[in-house]
């Protein structure tokens, strides 16, 4: 089987926010609700690092709300990164004043898009899926965003294990708020061909990284390597990049 190269990244963005010290979720809880900061000039900084990717998976991303200026940061991107296609999950409103989304910007088609809502104590969280090619070469791309309670991220983590249980090309990326050896992703390990990454990369605080809560994981037909952390401008996670190797026939511009 031919296969074809490709990079992934996956990014919790903040929604634009600055965030570089425990104290700053104090002092500066106004820029998560406020339009205000740079937060255009943080974007142009994530878009400088998704354009060096093919697809790319976004969390707290805003859709256009009040705090971004209107503005739909997974639109932005994608425009000022060169992708051609993207999408986005909008899955949790903080009053009227900000709002949070899944988003996945790409340089080839997807054949499809689906989103669904996560079960959990507390509404407002969703998986996103898009699927590339046709077929047994076809490829499930899914971007989530896991709660921060234990027993939500376990029935979230059921869900989507349902969701990807007869997939052999798949990829599930995203914040997942939990590191690999929690007992809830057993769940998605046993009843999915997802494999546990091969080392711990850790992507949180952005500052002082001391926690492997952000995750690329990929089916076992897949191989990737590569596995990196970059800055996402001033969020307080950083982003996750990957080489990733998938049949040739799933993917096109």
């Amino acid at each position: 089987m031919r296969v074809q190269r490709l990079k992934l990244l996956s990014a919790n963005i903040q929604a634009g926010s600055s965030t570089r010290r425990y104290s700053d979720y104090a002092t500066r809880s106004w820029s998560h609700v406020l339009p205000a900061g740079n937060k255009l000039g943080m974007l142009d900084t994530i878009a400088k690092l998704a354009g060096r990717h093919d697809i790319v998976g976004l969390q707290e991303a805003d859709p256009g709300s009040w705090r971004s200026g209107f503005t739909n940061q997974t639109h932005y991107l994608a425009e000022r990164g060169g992708f051609d296609y993207w999408t986005h999950q909008p899955n949790r409103r903080m009053g009227q004043f900000a709002s949070s989304a899944n988003g996945l910007l790409s340089k080839f088609e997807p054949t499809s898009i689906s989103d669904y809502p996560l079960p959990g104590r507390i509404t407002g969280r969703g998986v996103l899926l898009a699927r590339f090619g046709e077929g047994d070469e076809g490829l499930t791309i899914a971007v989530a965003h896991l709660s921060l309670g234990a027993q939500s991220r376990a029935s979230q983590l059921s869900f989507i294990a349902e969701l990807l249980a007869d997939q052999p090309h798949v990829v599930l990326m995203g914040d997942f708020n939990c590191t690999i050896d929690r007992p809830e992703m057993a769940t998605l390990f046993r009843q999915t061909r997802l494999q546990p990454p091969a080392c711990m990369v850790h992507t949180f605080p952005s500052w002082k990284p001391q926690r492997a809560i952000d995750h690329i994981l990929v089916s076992d037909k897949l191989a990737c390597r590569d596995l990196q952390a970059f800055p996402a401008a001033f969020s307080d996670h950083l982003a996750l990049s990957v080489d990733l190797e998938v049949p040739d026939g799933a993917l096109r511009r």
